[in-house]
């Protein structure tokens, strides 16, 4: 990347960043760092705000070059800048919630360290054995917010609660440490003396993991707001965090009823021809009930996942996306029980030596998976999804500075492609089977309700006539969780578990849909002002090889 001071400083800040957030470090792929752990006290958010608005001065002093440079430069302050806006509306330290908060980073990057060798072992020895004090660190800065009156809602609190109850093996079965350490011993070099540092840190990591679940419970608890909603003054601060877009939450709201009445109509005729005169329940369960759509344990759903992912990387490249050769290897896991129930993606390190990988989080003791939910989530989450984005702007060296490249997330951009991709296979053929397409337009069915729910309950908004539910009454998370599983036809467990996230992380799930819509709206209008020129492979190809960023500026990007 060409040394200019705007990339010098953006570089030094993901550099600096790593070093005060280890944890971080570890799933940017930025080495060094993985025998730490990351300082959750107050004093550690104190210090990594500290190190972001001195980057925001540097940076807010250059002067750009090339529009190369004017963009980086926007990105950096668009992104940090949020991040010290919401430091300094204390949300950083009282961050909790069921599905992205730092209890569930510090169980996590143990499932991103590599565990090849005796050498890497014993890095994750040292790292572990600092487990304790990471979660000493999180119970000063939630008591902290506590005293300022700044705790999130009950909900959320027990729900993190159980989560740590699992991970520590107080609900049955082993912790998860132990059975992570198990590992160990079918790697040669191990020595005893290692098995036996390892023991004592998985012991006291799982002991660690209780004694927080029983702080989250007597202490914490009791001083929880019941209330979940958190108000459209904190909510239009998370939506421009999420999406990196100024949105009109009133317009997104009414928009997102009009998109998921748009689907339901079309659901309804895919179901019909699945099974004349069947409701979308109906249908459900026949496809449910089709041998052709299912797979029978975990292992097998692991490679049916493989196959998928592998196959559309294969059929993808070099006809509708250009795909470099280290973008080729993409791993599929189910991930370690005692988190929410879904998939996600972790990306790939700077030089690829851990590759970008789909993980599938599913109940521990279920076997029997139905598939025709999940083609369209294989692609979500790989190719053309997060993997092809994620993958690609890492990719990039010779044109992204580091902050670029390994750093900068924005929901809207990346959950908005992802969405985005997952219609665009429809469009290529890739989900012409009925069972298929019901699964698709039932994950966007998913999403519009993310929109109107999520919005709804935050900002406690009257639900609109002629939608045929509960008309003229104001949300609650009762309500909420009524329509995600009467009006979609979602596993009734995975619903359950969004109506929390959707509680605890205010602003975050719309962020799919709405940015399916930006992106969705750039490329309408490149076609339209480019015509007959207009070739959608390089409209892909320009879009993700400038990297992520706010949909905002996404949008002076790709039309302007």
């Amino acid at each position: 990347m060409p040394a200019s001071v705007i990339n010098q400083i953006s570089d030094a800040f993901v550099g600096d960043y790593a070093a005060l957030d280890p944890i971080a470090a570890t799933y940017l792929g930025v080495s060094g760092h993985d025998q730490d752990l990351t300082d959750y006290s107050p004093e550690g958010h104190r210090a990594r705000a500290d190190l972001a608005a001195r980057a925001l001065r540097e940076i807010g002093a250059t002067e750009p070059g090339t529009d190369a440079e004017r963009l980086a430069k926007a990105v950096f302050q668009e992104r940090v800048g949020l991040d010290v806006e919401r430091h300094e509306a204390g949300l950083s330290t009282a961050s909790l919630n069921v599905i992205s908060s730092p209890p569930q980073d510090l169980r996590q990057v143990f499932d991103l360290m590599p565990t090849a060798t005796a050498e890497d072992w014993a890095v994750i020895a040292t790292r572990l054995a600092k487990t304790p004090d990471a979660l000493a660190g999180m119970r000063a800065s939630l008591l902290h917010s506590a005293d300022k009156g700044d705790v999130s809602a009950l909900r959320q609190v027990t729900g993190v609660a159980e989560q740590c109850e699992t991970w520590a093996g107080r609900r049955g079965g082993k912790s998860f440490f132990a059975s992570m350490i198990a590992a160990a011993d079918e790697v040669d070099g191990v020595s005893d003396g290692l098995r036996s540092d390892l023991r004592a840190a998985a012991d006291a990591a799982a002991a660690a993991y209780g004694d927080f679940a029983r702080f989250l419970r007597e202490d914490l608890a009791p001083r929880a707001p019941e209330r979940d909603a958190v108000g459209e003054d904190r909510y239009r601060l998370e939506s421009r965090y999420y999406t990196g877009a100024k949105l009109d939450l009133h317009e997104a709201y009414e928009w997102g009823w009009a998109e998921f009445s748009r689907i339901e109509a079309e659901m309804k005729q895919v179901a019909n021809r699945i099974r004349p005169g069947a409701t979308l329940a109906e249908a459900a369960a026949a496809l449910d009930a089709d041998p052709r759509y299912r797979v029978h344990g975990q292992d097998a759903l692991a490679a049916w996942m493989q196959r998928l992912s592998d196959n559309a990387l294969v059929e993808l490249r070099d006809t509708h996306f250009d795909i470099p050769e280290p973008l080729m290897r993409l791993e599929c896991k189910i991930a370690p029980p005692g988190g929410g129930v879904g998939a996600y993606y972790t990306g790939p390190t700077d030089d690829f030596s851990r590759p970008g990988r789909m993980w599938w989080s599913v109940p521990a003791d279920r076997e029997e998976f139905s598939t025709w939910r999940e083609v369209t989530t294989v692609y979500h989450e790989g190719v053309p999804g997060h993997h092809l984005q994620i993958a690609t702007a890492v990719h990039q060296a010779a044109e992204l500075n580091r902050f670029q490249r390994l750093m900068c997330w924005v929901s809207g951009y990346g959950e908005g492609w992802a969405l985005y991709s997952e219609r665009l296979m429809r469009e290529l053929g890739y989900l012409d089977d009925d069972g298929d397409l019901l699964g698709m337009l039932d994950a966007h069915l998913f999403r519009a309700a993310r929109v109107v729910v999520d919005i709804g309950m935050h900002l406690e908004l009257e639900i609109p006539k002629g939608t045929g539910f509960h008309e003229g009454e104001r949300w609650t998370p009762d309500l909420g969780l009524e329509f995600m599983l009467t009006r979609t036809i979602t596993d009734p467990t995975h619903v359950r578990d969004e109506i929390d996230r959707y509680l605890g992380w205010p602003g975050q799930a719309p962020s799919y849909k709405l940015g399916e819509r930006l992106w969705l709206a750039a490329r309408e209008e490149a076609r339209a002002r480019q015509g007959a020129a207009f070739d959608q492979k390089s409209f892909h190809t320009k879009a993700l090889r400038a990297g992520a960023m706010g949909l905002d500026l996404l949008r002076e990007q790709m039309i302007g």
